[in-house]
């Protein structure tokens, strides 16, 4: 496999929009403290608030404790600012109400770097990804677009915005790009435990964030250097 670039850094505002609690924080969450420790400014937009997500714990109980748990995390990277949307867990569909509530908050934030997670159909290995990935990841590449057009979703009252000037999904198996975390892994560890419900009904590799992250920061860095390391799919506007 061809090695991977270093993810651009001139910019200085940046919004996450992912699916679910803990989605950026399985390795995305590095490259996130690294830059809020460069004075950057990330703000985290969430479609759902995660409720169907633990198996043994009801959705009315599950959500707001899984809000907590990533207003938790993203501290733990230097992020303040977390917004939930409300889409159903685990039946977020495509469409234009995803797309413009995600556009709404790109206008709002204005951000020049959008991040996002996996959107294709598999992850780097060939595991099967999940349909609310998909849904989100390819609604915030279409949103990017809509936000800058002012004759779509004029309704919501907020000017355009085209100051985007790359889109990132994290994970992906069509990585282009990557970052260094050397410095910021123990932040990603620590990112992933504030998901303490989430982690305590996991097994395997996946419920040990320090085992997981440095595994796969370890295999991302085999393309970069050495280093541990992220891996982004970079999409330039």
């Amino acid at each position: 496999m061809a090695d991977l670039e270093a993810v651009p850094e001139d910019w200085s505002s940046a919004l996450v929009v992912v699916a679910h609690p803990d989605d950026m924080e399985y390795g995305g969450a590095g490259a996130i403290a690294r830059w809020t420790a460069q004075g950057k400014n990330i703000a985290y937009v969430l479609a759902c608030r995660g409720e169907a997500g633990i198996d043994s714990m009801e959705p009315s109980v599950a959500g707001p404790l899984r809000v907590e748990e990533q207003i938790a995390s993203c501290a733990a990277v230097g992020v303040s600012v977390v917004e939930f949307l409300d889409h159903p867990d685990g039946v977020i569909e495509y469409g234009v109400p995803l797309r413009r509530d995600i556009a709404a908050a790109i206008r709002r934030h204005r951000p020049e770097f959008v991040i996002t997670g996996n959107f294709r159909e598999t992850w780097p290995g060939g595991a099967l990804n999940m349909a609310d990935h998909i849904a989100v990841g390819r609604a915030t590449v279409d949103a990017v677009r809509d936000a800058g057009n002012r004759w779509v979703f004029q309704d919501l009252g907020l000017e355009p915005w085209n100051g985007v000037k790359y889109v990132a999904a994290a994970s992906s198996p069509m990585s282009t790009h990557a970052v260094d975390i050397t410095d910021s892994f123990d932040a990603s560890v620590a990112s992933l435990r504030a998901h303490k419900a989430y982690l305590a009904a996991l097994s395997g590799d996946m419920a040990d964030p320090e085992l997981f992250l440095r595994g796969a920061a370890e295999a991302v860095g085999q393309r970069f250097g050495g280093v541990l390391a992220t891996s982004f799919e970079l999409l330039r506007l």
